[in-house]
């Protein structure tokens, strides 16, 4: 059962950046009236362009940190979908100011924004870097270990100031866990690009990917369609239990970066064979990065109806396409 939100004014901050536009699209496809508010320090205009002139798609160009914009953004809106942060450990650790700033900030501004307009919940994007330093695998919700980064920190205090504002002010929130989300409109350009997109670049240019490590550091790769369908599942949840939690968003499987090298290789080398000679470069590992991820989907299963509908191979098959035809 895919169940989807449907007929409601909602509101998607960074919805112009991957994770945001792909749930920009969906939920207008769906028949809902969104409104995105975006700052374009990450996200991009050719993102939402498609949408420009859809009649139910409404663009605020403003800034989280601006409580006016948070105002005005979430005006008549019953959900907001809070997709809007500086992602990035390594950004984190350069400049943990700016992070701290928007991640924290930001949040507590749209927060507060959408509690004064009554709005009816607040889906926020949480992070699986959350889990810091525990040992354990899978991760489950309820134990997590020491952040690692600046950007961890952030994560986590959004956490708990959802959570305090669910019991102080009564306003209904949902946080979800990514695990490392691929997929279409991922950008390969930036400085801090994600391993998937930056694989796929340098394979296409015939150059070797840098790997961080000697490659058997793993994670729980997540196909953005995951993650849309989670979406639509934490705005949908009607049992009390479900609602002021916070839910890992995977797929439940791991994928060492070797393994993950492997694949997109294979994957390209079907139209491209000069690539299945290229082997990649090792570097140093990364500040701040955990040696294995990989989560626990059995409460997000069992209290949303989550329920994966795309593997790591299924959800690289699908990026690469799009990646071919759009890079």
């Amino acid at each position: 059962m895919n169940r989807k939100l449907c007929g409601h004014k909602v509101l998607v901050t960074g919805g112009a950046g991957f994770i945001g536009s792909n749930l920009v699209e969906s939920l207008l496809a769906t028949g809902n009236t969104v409104v995105c508010l975006d700052n374009f320090s990450t996200g991009k205009r050719e993102n939402i362009s498609v949408f420009s002139g859809h009649p139910r798609f409404e663009l605020i160009e403003g800034d989280i940190r601006h409580y006016a914009d948070c105002e005005r953004s979430v005006r008549g809106v019953a959900y907001v979908f809070h997709q809007a942060a500086l992602g990035s450990v390594p950004r984190s650790i350069k400049d943990p100011v700016t992070s701290t700033d928007v991640n924290i900030g930001g949040f507590v501004k749209m927060l507060y924004a959408s509690k004064e307009a009554k709005v009816k919940r607040f889906i926020y994007a949480a992070s699986s870097s959350t889990y810091g330093d525990h040992p354990g695998l899978p991760k489950v919700e309820d134990r997590i270990g020491r952040p690692l980064s600046p950007y961890a920190i952030t994560k986590y205090v959004d956490e708990l100031y959802a959570e305090n504002f669910a019991t102080t002010y009564n306003i209904e929130t949902i946080g979800l866990r990514y695990f490392n989300v691929f997929g279409r409109r991922q950008d390969p350009m930036g400085a801090y690009a994600a391993v998937i997109p930056l694989f796929v670049k340098k394979l296409a240019s015939h150059e070797a990917p840098l790997i961080n490590g000697d490659g058997t550091y793993s994670r729980d790769f997540t196909y953005i369609d995951n993650v849309v369908q989670a979406n639509h599942l934490a705005a949908l949840a009607d049992r009390p239990e479900a609602v002021n939690q916070v839910y890992n968003v995977a797929h439940g499987e791991r994928t060492n970066l070797n393994e993950l090298f492997e694949m997109i290789r294979q994957i390209i080398g079907r139209h491209d064979r000069n690539v299945l000679n290229i082997t990649p470069i090792y570097g140093p590992v990364r500040a701040g990065d955990i040696p294995h991820s990989l989560a626990s989907i059995e409460k997000a299963g069992r209290l949303l109806g989550y329920k994966p509908t795309h593997t790591v191979k299924e959800g690289m098959e699908e990026a690469i396409d799009w990646y071919r035809a759009n890079l």
